[in-house]
């Protein structure tokens, strides 16, 4: 039996496209999600994983698979259902998972065989039996499992074309923001895998840098930093030599033991999510944890950076609260916080979240041909209506934020910075050339293709 798992690409994404730009290759990660489930399927199929990233296979000049199983975020979606297409035209049978087919599944069940629904794991072994048996039901409800139960990514068999490897340690955030789907998806319980079984992953990847997958690696509770104290001990004591980087919640710079456990056991980064400059902002998105206890985010950032670790800050763009500006005073804000990386993403009503709802029942969403515009939610795409600028004036504002915080003489105080308090400063300087390369250049190649939206009158 032959087994086809494939994550496709989004024409209009060039961040993750090596071919692209050569700096992308340090910002690229495997797809996680079909490893693992490889790593659940019998030894009696022969498995082939393909990251369009990477390459464009000519799929009709591979062996004819037997199941072809395909995962999407939204913004894959389009090139996913072309995929599939592909494939049910052979009558090969297709089943797709990941979030975009978990959060609008009577339109992914018109286009492949079947869905599975949720966390895949609990229901893999079940699609396996049915294909092979000639039974491939239509829809799979997959469980949030107990995470002891799922198994070491098959990092085998991507072992070229990455300069990153990836793993992930927990499910589960109790925050629920309101444009985040992640809480829908994975639940608001945070999950843990055992720490053994980390461990013993983390041996198995061949790649130095390492990004943790997790949508947050400390979690929000005391029990939760504890928990993250005791895998990076055990992590410090099997002496992986990898160096990682994780998402993180602000409050990591409250508990010094836990910055000083974390750079012990390799971590050279983290990513947080600012998401507003203003507590009006942070109010509208449900995101008020940022700012308990009167927080100085700049001596927040700071005790993270005089550990040796460096921050990627991310905002928001296009909030209700957002005005012409917004774009200056956020690399404003990221320049006064004095963090090494700036991430800018445009307010995006995903499937499955609060904002989406609340968007389309206000009319606000701005595409409507779909399936084929999930292409444009990209988080770096206007594709609502914002109350305070056009979509036009939201493009203007990420390009002025990114023209300002990337400027030549900004990214080089940062490396100089970085450098002088850390002793390092490939990681910033490598960031910084990736974000700067791709804002200002190959976006523009999106915006061109948002002509539907001025066609339709909605600026």
């Amino acid at each position: 039996m032959r087994l086809v798992l494939i994550n496709p690409c989004n024409p209009l994404v060039s961040t993750v496209k090596t071919r692209e730009n050569r700096w992308n290759k340090y910002v690229m990660w495997k797809p996680l999600g079909l490893l693992v489930l490889a790593g659940l399927t019998p030894d009696d199929w022969e498995i082939t994983v393909i990251d369009e990233n990477l390459v464009v296979p000519d799929y009709e000049k591979l062996p004819s698979p037997d199941l072809v199983g395909i995962t999407a975020f939204t913004s894959q979606a389009p090139r996913a259902y072309e995929i599939a297409g592909g494939f049910r035209d052979r009558r090969i049978p297709v089943v797709m998972g990941g979030i975009h087919a978990s959060m609008c599944t009577s339109e992914a069940l018109e286009r492949v065989d079947a869905v599975v629904k949720g966390e895949a794991e609990s229901v893999w072994a079940e699609v396996l039996k049915d294909c092979r048996n000639g039974t491939l039901k239509r829809l799979y409800e997959g469980a949030k499992l107990d995470l002891a139960g799922v198994p070491a990514a098959r990092h085998d068999l991507l072992s070229k074309g990455y300069r990153i490897g990836s793993i992930q340690t927990s499910r589960g955030c109790p925050l629920a923001c309101s444009f985040c789907s992640v809480t829908t998806f994975n639940g608001g319980k945070f999950r843990r895998r055992p720490v053994e079984n980390v461990i013993q992953e983390f041996r198995m990847i061949r790649e130095k840098y390492v990004l943790i997958v997790d949508d947050n690696l400390i979690g929000t509770r005391k029990d939760h930093l504890e928990d993250t104290k005791n895998l990076l001990r055990e992590m410090i004591a099997a002496k992986l030599r990898k160096k990682w980087i994780a998402q993180v919640t602000i409050n990591m710079a409250d508990d010094q033991e836990l910055i000083t456990l974390a750079r012990k056991a390799g971590c050279i980064g983290v990513f947080i999510g600012f998401e507003s400059v203003s507590a009006q902002g942070l109010s509208e998105i449900s995101k008020k944890f940022n700012i308990r206890h009167n927080r100085v985010m700049r001596d927040s950032v700071r005790r993270i950076q005089n550990h040796g670790i460096s921050v990627l800050g991310s905002f928001i763009l296009g909030l209700d609260v957002d005005d012409k500006g917004s774009g200056k005073q956020i690399a404003q804000t990221a320049r006064a916080y004095a963090l090494d990386i700036l991430n800018l993403m445009i307010l995006t009503p995903l499937p499955g979240t609060q904002l989406w709802k609340t968007m389309e029942a206000e009319g606000r969403i701005l595409t409507g041909n779909f399936p084929c515009d999930w292409k444009y939610f990209t988080l770096t795409l206007p594709v609502a209506r914002y109350k305070k600028m056009s979509w036009k004036e939201i493009v203007a504002e990420r390009e002025s934020c990114y023209r300002d915080f990337y400027s030549y003489a900004g990214i080089l105080r940062r490396v100089i910075r970085s450098f002088l308090h850390r002793g390092k400063a490939s990681v910033v300087l490598i960031s910084n050339l990736v974000l700067r390369t791709n804002s200002l250049r190959l976006d523009r190649v999106a915006y061109a293709d948002l002509d539907l939206i001025r066609d339709r009158d909605l600026q």
